[in-house]
């Protein structure tokens, strides 16, 4: 890892340090927080919180909930992983892949671009996070976890973000109102500038002068069918592929039996059901293909696997958006990476013509 930049205000603001990461594989797991601890020492870890930031789509953090379950163990993430990358394998018959059909790429970009479906698709079915905070008092590490490190175009430059503060302070909250789909299952871009969603956002940071911080985007209780990621809003990705997950979760999924993989094509999208699999069969045979017989990681994706589409896929009802100061002039803007976008999944349509969403805004002191 190679440290970027550094800055805080003189020692009283949030600490904030930029690393580049090279993965050594196509999967791989790094230590963020240990190589910060071991870097900056107490002027690190004087601050009980941080903020982990991802600036990609195909590697992010864990939930600390997540992670703790799993005892921040590097093998139990892995084997947890595997069974996701089981599910969606490299070179099924993922649109996003078919490169000649991705209209905004070159031809030159096409030589080089990752055939990566399966790496996005690991990532929201996992619950990875693009944004998370953890609270660690002991030398608990952090883990960078990538899932497309390495592929044919070459080795990937990775970029993340951490931000270690004491607390943090409520400063503003809104309610926003968006048209709802009207497709029954989709997948919304909330980035669109035709939504407004974003605009309003920055005008809430400046407001309110949020040099670090945070915005919290949720869904109400009332929205239901609904969950919350970040990740690329491709078009192929989330029109063809996530949609056919969402209404198939094991169409892309390895050789794991035949059988346990019929699914009764006359059950409707709105009552999808892992009881309608033969989930310990489908369950069995994964943890055998991956190796994870340990009792931790079996106890973990069995739940997964036994619940509905929206739990099966951790989607979430809450996302995180970072605010950094990267010029050091107190004034914040949204931390995005390139392709990064925050969307909004239903399974089953709205009740109305519209959805809502909470906004809460943060600020790290």
């Amino acid at each position: 890892m190679i440290l970027v930049n550094r800055h805080t205000h003189a020692g009283k603001g949030p600490f904030h340090a930029t690393l580049r990461i090279k993965p050594a594989s196509r999967v791989d797991l790094i230590d963020v927080r240990g190589k910060l601890r071991e870097e900056f020492g107490s002027d690190f870890t004087r601050y009980p919180k941080a903020f982990y930031i991802s600036d990609h789509t195909t590697a992010g953090y864990l939930d600390q909930r997540l992670a703790k379950v799993l005892e921040h163990d590097s093998s139990n993430i892995q084997d947890y992983l595997q069974v996701f990358l089981k599910l969606f394998p490299p070179d099924a018959d993922y649109r996003h892949d078919k490169l000649h059909l991705r209209t905004e790429l070159s031809e030159q970009q096409r030589a080089v671009e990752p055939r990566n479906a399966d790496s996005h698709l690991a990532f929201m079915g996992s619950g990875l996070r693009s944004a998370t905070s953890y609270e660690l008092r002991g030398d608990e590490p952090v883990w960078f976890v990538e899932l497309d490190g390495v592929h044919v175009g070459g080795t990937r430059r990775r970029r993340t973000t951490v931000i270690a503060y004491t607390g943090e302070d409520e400063v503003a909250r809104m309610q926003v109102t968006l048209p709802a789909s009207p497709r029954s299952i989709d997948a919304q871009n909330l980035r669109d500038p035709a939504l407004g969603l974003i605009g309003q956002l920055e005008g809430l940071a400046r407001k309110h002068r949020v040099a670090f911080g945070r915005f919290e985007i949720s869904l109400p209780l009332e929205e239901r069918n609904a969950g919350l990621t970040v990740n690329e809003y491709e078009t192929l990705l989330m029109t063809h592929d996530l949609r056919d997950v969402l209404r198939d979760p094991l169409r892309f999924a390895a050789q794991i039996g035949r059988e346990a993989l019929q699914a009764p094509r006359a059950i409707p999208a709105k009552v999808l059901n892992y009881a309608q699999y033969d989930v310990v069969q489908v369950f069995n045979k994964l943890m055998d293909q991956v190796g994870a017989r340990r009792s931790l990681v079996e106890r973990v994706v069995n739940r997964a696997l036994a619940l509905p589409v929206s739990h099966f896929l951790r989607m979430k009802r809450a996302i995180s958006l970072p605010i950094l100061d990267r010029q050091g002039d107190g004034v914040g803007e949204i931390g995005w990476g390139t392709y990064q976008s925050p969307i909004l999944v239903q399974w089953k349509g709205a009740a109305g013509s519209s959805r809502t969403l909470n906004v809460r805004l943060y600020r790290f002191v």
